[in-house]
């Protein structure tokens, strides 16, 4: 890959005009990624143009399209639905139709469009392309065009990206909206165990999915519904008798509250539909249990979109229009979409192909099939779900003879009780006995270390915090006590879930094996720290919770100031040294400048954006947002800042600060936190298991080689064991971070998407690749999601 300054100026996009819409059903983050086309096409040259009310729009044109400026997209990013309009459009799909809106294209000079919508909008804009060279001659025949416009636009571009909150398109892992739907459909179901326990009820709750049950079945996840149906794979024939007996084995070990998730499309062997009513009467008639419908509907449309949609909208947006600038007029449709942690570009018709042939496989009753080809990212989901809802009977279950205990090590984040239960749930499911210790290493030294049954981790995955205890203590200076502790419960295995001391525990546990074997067994440790400080991983469990706290209350500290005119405000963010949380949460909210250890900054650089602001304030655009990491510097303090800008701004505005605290560690984990710290425990303990196979030999568990105490994170396309004695060399210890970090790359999408002037690495941006079925280790990362 070239410089990437050069590589910019190659991309340049001068005298080009690039449109952008929205079509089809609305999905919050829309706006965002509308936001970041306009930006990101203004910045590298181009002219940027709105098409209101998608292709009813275009079809109409006159003041349908529109052209845009950078205040034209300002306070849209925490809006929901779309603020362009969108509209399902009959005339688009005639001739006639698709003629009149090339003609209105021509007649603006575009011929880049940008669309955002599904599977039916994208199929649209593919055939429109196709056409267009016969369309134009048309319009040269019937006198609309000259012969000069028919040559300076021949080609028509095509980059699209996929608003969809029922996640239903293939070749993508996450569709824009389908994180916030999710966040809409598990504030209900929270909400609604409340009740239901109070009354010892049973709900039945409908989700969205006509003919993908991704939000049902993640939701079920999420929540740990009792039963959930949707219409990939319906359930075997006799399916009411044996939910009917899950709901009542649930009540008799104690609960006192059943859910069940039904997708709207929900279907049973013989495609005859399973609607919630159906459940309803079921349950009543064969259990006589309080039973109560409620249907989500548009609610889950609705709403802000959450800090995951926000960031994958404006990713996806700067990439769409990196893509446009980089076509030729023999480059296909391109799709933008998410693999792992990473933006990848697959050929639109593919996507499309594959996913109609989901709905095929489903109409021809092939619904193995149609779950396979839905990706590896539902595949693992179903599977989790399962092994997870339904409890074998004891007699089906191996017996391992293995003791594995779990225990949570730093700081608390949400997400890590989703990550005990899975465990525990799974560890039961392999035949070993599971054991839980209190308090960390300081708990387990003292011998707070209890077996743990199924039941005793019902009800864990949406309570934030550490429900087992944590404790940042060190295991080095207890060493012989845990030791100890290890002998008398015979401990086979161990996972720690935590932050950063999480590592340090488990490398000096390593460590310690020349001088003890108890703990020569496998070790294996999850990342759970809001920070994402820890080395080895990408994402960890808590941050994106943190994200969506920061991004909230962020919203809510500049909607303050919308009946005050110029005002700047100053946020603190936690994050120890590690600035993930100032950075990522600064795109999410759309904040003018984010300061952080890593990237080093002077009173120059806050001069330059004292100046930056001033000049912001004579547009429309009168208000500002600074975050700071807590320890970005030890000398420009939060309170230096706000004084520096107060001073400076003096007459031109005024300046507010707010320290978040720690109310970035508490609250419900999100979506994302209960699947990630689901799916990943999930993994470790199948490796756990391995490990421990591998290394019984004569009546005893022994391990000592690097790979058996290994740290499993996301790196970016793949979930990956890596021996934590490999990740030293990774590690800065003096500040508790990783030497390198990835998202640095997003810091100048930050700054372009504010108005500076910045260079930007294109080094990841995509080349085409395919669809390949069963992406193996790709969509494994975002099947947490």
């Amino acid at each position: 890959m070239p410089d990437n300054k050069k590589f910019f100026e190659s991309l340049s996009g001068a005298g080009k005009a690039i449109a952008v819409l929205t079509s089809g059903g609305d999905a919050q983050g829309m706006n965002a990624a509308v936001r970041a086309v306009v930006r990101m096409g203004i910045y590298v040259g181009a002219k940027v143009y709105f098409i209101h009310e998608g292709y009813q729009g275009m079809v109409d044109g006159g003041d349908n399209i529109k052209e845009a400026n950078w205040e034209s997209v300002s306070s849209m990013l925490q809006v929901g639905g779309t603020v362009i309009g969108s509209a399902r459009c009959k005339d688009f799909r005639t001739h006639e139709g698709r003629l009149k809106a090339a003609h209105n294209l021509v007649q603006k000079g575009i011929t880049n469009l940008c669309v955002i919508g599904g599977d039916g909008s994208l199929t649209g804009a593919n055939l429109f392309r196709e056409e267009w060279s016969g369309l134009l001659a048309e319009l040269l025949q019937q006198g609309l065009i000259d012969e000069e416009a028919t040559q300076k636009y021949s080609a028509l571009h095509i980059v699209g990206m996929v608003g969809s909150i029922d996640n239903d398109f293939c070749g993508t892992d996450m569709t824009i909206g389908t994180d916030s739907a999710l966040h809409r459909i598990i504030e209900v179901v929270d909400a609604i165990m409340t009740t239901a326990q109070s009354h010892q009820r049973t709900f039945v709750l409908e989700v969205m999915g006509r003919h993908c049950g991704y939000l049902a079945l993640v939701s079920a996840l999420a929540c740990g519904a009792d039963w959930v149906l949707i219409p990939e794979m319906p359930p075997e024939d006799g399916w009411e008798e044996k939910m009917c007996q899950k709901l009542s084995a649930t009540r008799s070990r104690g609960s006192r509250l059943n859910i069940i998730i039904v997708a709207e499309g929900a279907i049973d062997r013989h495609g005859k539909a399973i609607t919630s009513s159906i459940v309803k009467d079921l349950v009543v008639r064969c259990l006589g249990f309080d039973t109560r419908v409620t249907i989500l509907g548009h609610v889950q449309r609705g709403g802000t979109p959450s800090a995951f949609d926000r960031i994958l909208a404006s990713r996806m947006g700067v990439e769409a229009v990196l893509a446009l600038l980089e076509t030729n007029a023999n480059t296909p449709a391109c799709v933008v979409s998410l693999c792992g942690n990473q933006s990848v570009r697959l050929p639109l018709m593919e996507c499309v192909q594959m996913t109609q042939e989901v709905q095929k496989a489903m109409d021809e009753k092939r619904f193995e099939d149609a779950v396979q080809l839905r990706g590896r990212s539902f595949q693992n989901n179903l599977r989790t779900y399962k092994l997870l809802a339904h409890r074998k009977p004891a007699s089906d279950l191996p017996v391992s003879n293995f003791n594995v205990a779990v225990l949570n090590v730093g700081a608390p984040a949400a997400g890590m009780n989703a990550a005990v239960r899975s465990a525990v749930r799974v560890g039961i499911s392999e035949g070993h006995k599971m054991f839980a210790v209190n308090d960390g290493f300081e708990g387990f030294c003292k011998g707070q270390i209890k077996e743990v049954n199924w039941a005793d981790v019902g009800g864990w995955t949406g309570q934030g915090g550490s429900l087992l205890g944590t404790k940042r203590t060190l295991p080095a200076k207890h060493l012989d006590k845990i030791a100890e502790q290890m002998r008398k419960y015979n401990i086979n295995a161990l996972l720690v879930i935590g932050g950063f001391e999480g590592l340090e525990c488990l490398m000096q546990l390593y460590e310690a094996r020349t001088n003890y074997e108890e703990f020569c067994i496998p070790l294996c440790m999850l990342p759970a720290t809001i920070s994402n400080n820890v080395p080895g991983t990408d994402l960890s469990i808590g941050a994106d919770t943190a994200l969506n706290a920061i991004v909230e209350t962020c919203d809510r500290i500049k909607q303050s100031a919308s009946g005050t005119k110029r005002r700047v405000f100053i946020i603190e963010t936690m994050g120890g040294y590690c600035g993930y949380l100032a950075s990522v949460g600064g795109l999410a909210a759309g904040a003018d400048a984010a300061y952080i250890y890593e990237e080093p900054f002077d009173i120059r650089d806050l001069q330059s954006n004292v100046e930056h602001l001033t000049e912001k304030m004579k547009t429309s655009i009168q208000r500002g947002l600074i975050l700071r990491n807590e320890n970005s510097n030890e000398n420009y303090t939060t309170d230096f800042i706000y004084q520096l800008y107060s001073e400076e701004g003096r007459g031109v505005f005024d300046c507010r600060k707010n320290v978040l605290g720690h109310m970035q560690q508490g609250g419900a984990p999100s979506p994302f936190d209960r699947n990630f710290g689901t799916k990943i425990s999930a993994k470790a303990m199948q490796w756990i298991s391995k490990k421990l196979n591998e290394s019984y030999r004569r009546g005893r568990v022994f391990a000592n080689t690097d790979d058996s105490a290994c740290l499993l994170g996301m790196r970016r396309r793949a979930l990956v064991f890596q021996p934590v004695v490999q990740l030293k060399d990774e590690t800065d210890f003096v500040h508790r971070i990783p030497k390198k970090q990835w998202w640095l790359k997003l810091r100048p999408l930050m700054k372009i998407l504010a108005k500076y002037k910045t260079s930007y690495d294109v080094s990841d941006s995509g080349q085409l690749e395919h669809v390949v079925l069963n992406r193996s280790k790709a969509s494994e990362a975002t099947a947490a999601i």
